[in-house]
């Protein structure tokens, strides 16, 4: 993969991560990641956010500098917006390399240099508004945007060429390859970034979303012509779009939300999947569209992904052992971590010799503040009785998202 200019004296480096391990040791990144990087080169020198050693990424990098005449030991200061390792995981050995470069962060940033990596020398905590004067024009100035999505994170902004370097911020899942700008992409890759982009949101973010609109509205006064994460699509042509596409997502937070309907299901012998087809038959008649995610055969990530934008969701599952199917407590258990709030919601299933899943699911959506519809259970195979209620409780749910204000 090859250096790309950003403007004359701002380079974008990334590495493609194309692997079987789990984005944060929890996310399937099935069509890879990008690592982003950037070289800021003013009479001094700034490199932008780093990366682990993660399929190669650093040999990615030092190589992809090496093109333009850069060595590791000629910079002068390591920006770092996200400590998290996946921007980081490579410091000790840069360090090493490097022996005069200062480490960059917000003080709490810092912090977690010295805890995670030790170093505790060649370190300065950069304050909200504070600027760095690289000489030949290139002023960076630094904004705090904590919890997007860890404590010590910031923006680093670039005025000339109006580029925000915004790490976690406005990124995506997804490889990018050697087409890195939004101008490059395809209006179905554009698709495929898009549904990246809200994964990556939900999965990641999404408990975050009152820090993300107090972000978007911290850099709400610069002159934005470049968006640069450090996972994802550069937005070079149409920054607004990936900065309203955040905002959005944001919101879903407290609603609105889409009008529509996350169906997750899981099935031991096949009667709690025959009973939630009677409720489709419902929601159909409504005709709300929806999505539907059977566990544990789908990751949860996916799931998450749906539900995060949805104003309704079903959970179809039977009683296990007196309690509720395993793979959907833990799928209930991510969505409170995720903030999945104030839906509307339905819960059926069957059971064995008893039930129990009632119960627990209960106590488990309290917290979710979710308004729900009766739950419906049977014993084995649904009659026809169950059926009609089945489909009944289809429709009324729908009716609900459909009214969703």
């Amino acid at each position: 993969m090859k250096v790309h200019p950003v403007t004359d004296r701002i380079y974008a480096l990334h590495a493609d991560i194309r692997s079987d391990d789990l984005f944060e040791g929890i996310w399937p990144i099935p069509y890879g990641v990008s690592l982003n990087s950037y070289l800021i080169k003013g009479e001094k020198t700034a490199l932008i956010d780093l990366v682990r050693d993660w399929v190669g990424a650093p040999i990615e990098i030092k190589n992809q500098l090496a093109s333009i005449g850069v060595n590791l030991e000629d910079i002068d200061y390591l920006i770092l917006n996200h400590l998290e390792p996946d921007h980081t995981g490579w410091l000790a050995e840069f360090l090493e390399i490097n022996k005069k470069v200062q480490v960059l962060a917000t003080a709490k940033g810092i912090d977690l240099v010295k805890s995670f990596y030790f170093e505790h020398e060649r370190v300065h905590a950069v304050k909200n508004g504070e600027t760095l004067d690289l000489g030949a024009g290139q002023v960076l100035q630094f904004f705090e945007t904590p919890n997007v999505h860890w404590p010590e994170t910031m923006m680093t902004w670039a005025a000339e060429g109006g580029v925000l370097f915004s790490c976690d911020g406005f990124g995506a899942f997804g490889a990018l390859g050697d087409r890195v700008f939004d101008d490059e992409i395809s209006p179905d890759e554009h698709e495929f970034f898009e549904a990246e982009s809200l994964r990556y949101y939900a999965n990641i973010v999404a408990s975050f979303g009152i820090f993300v609109k107090r972000a978007i509205e911290k850099v709400s006064g610069l002159s934005i012509k470049v968006v640069a994460p450090s996972h994802g699509i550069i937005w070079r042509a149409h920054p607004e779009t990936i900065i309203e596409r955040y905002l959005h997502y944001a919101n879903y937070l407290e609603g609105p939300r889409e009008k529509e309907i996350t169906i997750v299901w899981g099935s031991m012998y096949g009667n709690t999947e025959r009973g939630l087809k009677y409720v489709i038959e419902g929601i159909e008649e409504e005709k709300v569209p929806y999505t539907i995610h059977r566990v544990p055969n789908e990751n949860v990530s996916f799931v998450l992904a749906d539900a995060y934008k949805s104003e309704g969701v079903v959970i179809a599952m039977p009683t296990y052992e007196y309690r509720m199917f395993p793979p959907m407590a833990y799928v209930l258990d991510i969505f409170e971590r995720k903030h999945i709030y104030q839906r509307k919601a339905l819960r059926i299933g069957s059971y064995g010799w008893v039930g129990g899943a009632k119960k627990e699911y209960e106590s488990k959506i309290a917290v979710l503040k979710w308004d729900s519809i009766d739950s419906a259970e049977w014993a084995g195979a649904p009659s026809g009785d169950m059926a009609q209620l089945l489909r009944e409780r289809g429709r009324e749910l729908a009716r609900r998202v459909k009214g969703a204000q």
